[in-house]
């Protein structure tokens, strides 16, 4: 369908304000970018109380936020939640209304984990930390009020990234049980560009020469973009996985990569269910201000995650 009007209206706000040579972002700007969109976001999360700490990491300490839904008792499902952002931007604070609005519609305890960035840290240090993060929550389960037989791993954008090898690694580790994965808008192939990368590689809010910064940045010279630690899609063991619950959008650079992987799965044997949003653009579930799209996947994530962790 045709692309949606108020996305539209968006991107055409975001070409006037943008200069008209459109040249690599600093990490700085790529920062500010990401903080100021996320300003859009606006999501019900009523009565979701939160408490700060810190997590052992693999680099060192890790920042979290548990956000915990009105009348939750103990022990309730858990949701680990990345952040998006390139795996160069985002932060806790970023995507606060996201995860808050994820936990209320979930019905989830939320653990959102504050990675470390690239090019400060580059790879495989997100993925070593998203890793550990998922790894010490099962640990921790019980004192953060959580059923470790219920959790689920999930993010948007590279956040989604992150969900994607959590989850593909925990398959090969033997005591670690996903109840299941939940990937918005995901990046999830670097090795080669699909027709969605070519066609939305302008002027549909996440541009190429963002992409291709965040991929130099956060990549280390000559590292093989195949290697599923990067490209998850390239992995070649799906067998196994937990219920992927994925959400692509229709104008979505990454929209055929997120499509592809929920193809894989379902021939891999795994559980799927897969939205492709039509009319919609990357990002588009965290920009509630403007479309109100964004409420409507928010809740319908809220209800595919409590159908797949319910007992």
């Amino acid at each position: 369908m045709p692309l949606d009007p108020l996305a539209k209206r968006l991107l055409t706000m975001m070409a006037v304000a943008a200069p008209q040579a459109r040249s690599r972002p600093s990490v700085e700007e790529r920062r500010q970018s990401l903080a100021k969109l996320m300003q859009f976001a606006r999501a019900e999360a009523p009565d979701v109380t939160t408490s700060d700490g810190m997590l052992p990491g693999p680099g060192g300490e890790l920042p979290y936020r548990l956000y915990t839904p009105a009348g939750t008792e103990a022990p309730a499902p858990g949701f680990v939640f990345f952040h998006g952002g390139g795996l160069v931007a985002g932060s806790i604070a970023t995507h606060e209304r996201i995860a808050a609005a994820l936990a209320h519609a979930t019905g989830c305890r939320l653990v959102s984990v504050d990675y470390r960035l690239a090019p400060e840290h580059r790879f495989p240090a997100a993925v070593e930390d998203a890793i550990a993060a998922t790894e010490w929550v099962a640990r921790e389960a019980a004192s953060l009020g959580i059923d470790a037989d219920r959790l689920v791993i999930g993010g948007d954008s590279a956040g989604a990234t992150l969900a994607a090898i959590v989850c593909q690694n925990a398959a090969q580790t033997a005591g670690l049980s996903i109840a299941a994965q939940c990937l918005i808008c995901p990046v999830l192939d670097f090795e080669e560009t699909s027709p969605s990368r070519e066609a939305f590689a302008e002027g549909h809010l996440i541009d190429r020469v963002t992409i291709e910064a965040d991929l130099s940045d956060y990549l280390p010279h000559g590292r093989d973009t195949a290697d599923p630690r990067v490209s998850p899609l390239r992995a070649t063991r799906l067998t196994g996985l937990p219920t992927a619950i994925i959400h692509t959008a229709e104008y979505d650079p990454m929209r055929d990569e997120g499509n592809a992987y929920a193809r894989k799965l379902l021939a891999a044997g795994v559980a799927v269910e897969h939205v492709c949003h039509e009319g919609m653009v990357h990002n588009f579930h965290a920009m509630g201000a403007i479309l109100p799209q964004s409420q409507l996947v928010l809740s319908q994530i809220g209800e595919q995650v409590r159908r797949a962790v319910k007992r």
